[in-house]
């Protein structure tokens, strides 16, 4: 991937980031970053709840998934979550950089031979249906809710009352149609592939 981001343009200055952790710091310290690449099994974070929660956080920072399961299925689920494309593994490189290139010229990027078509799951339609009606803010607290983290730790992290993520969660809930943040967090999981635990890698 660094060497195909290297023969884009010289002087490009890539930041790369071993965990979900990592990559998010790293989008916070570089405002200026034109793009963020996003594995979807990289530490720290369950398939495709990164990118909501990337997408929340960094409205105007378009991310790109970068991941081994390139199905039809988890294409079109990136998309409607907001992924400004998509490339896969098996790419090569000077595919990785078509890819690349596009999306920096505001253009939306998928693998060769994907047909733009309607979600083929009618649960998980409905589910990425429900989980755009959230607010950017919401988002976050739910990413963060799949990460295991806490009220209190999650007040922190945003900088707001622990009453305030409380009210968060609730609505959180109610627009998913859930009764318990485990059962918010076993929703947001419907929208992975079983393909997923099969990669690992990095954001840059």
């Amino acid at each position: 991937m660094r060497q195909a981001l290297s023969g884009i343009e010289d002087g490009l200055e890539i930041v790369e980031a071993g965990d979900f952790g990592a990559a998010r710091n790293a989008a916070k310290e570089h405002p200026e970053a034109d793009l963020l690449l996003l594995d979807l099994t990289m530490p720290g974070v369950s398939g495709l709840s990164g990118l909501i929660a990337l997408r929340a956080e960094y409205v105007s920072l378009p991310v790109v998934v970068v991941s081994a399961s390139d199905d039809q299925a988890t294409v079109r689920r990136a998309l409607d979550l907001g992924a400004s494309g998509f490339i896969s593994k098996s790419a090569s490189i000077d595919e990785i950089r078509d890819g690349i290139a596009a999306v920096l010229a505001g253009e939306i990027w998928t693998p060769g031979g994907f047909e733009l078509g309607l979600e083929q799951d009618p649960e998980v339609a409905e589910l990425i249906k429900r989980l755009q009606t959230l607010t950017p803010q919401q988002s976050r607290v739910l990413g963060m809710l799949a990460e295991g983290l806490l009220n209190k730790q999650i007040a922190y992290e945003l900088g707001v009352s622990e009453a305030t993520i409380k009210a968060h969660v609730s609505a959180v809930l109610q627009k998913l149609s859930v009764d318990s943040r485990t059962q918010a967090v076993i929703q947001l999981s419907k929208i992975g592939t079983e393909a997923l635990d099969r990669e690992s890698g990095t954001v840059h």
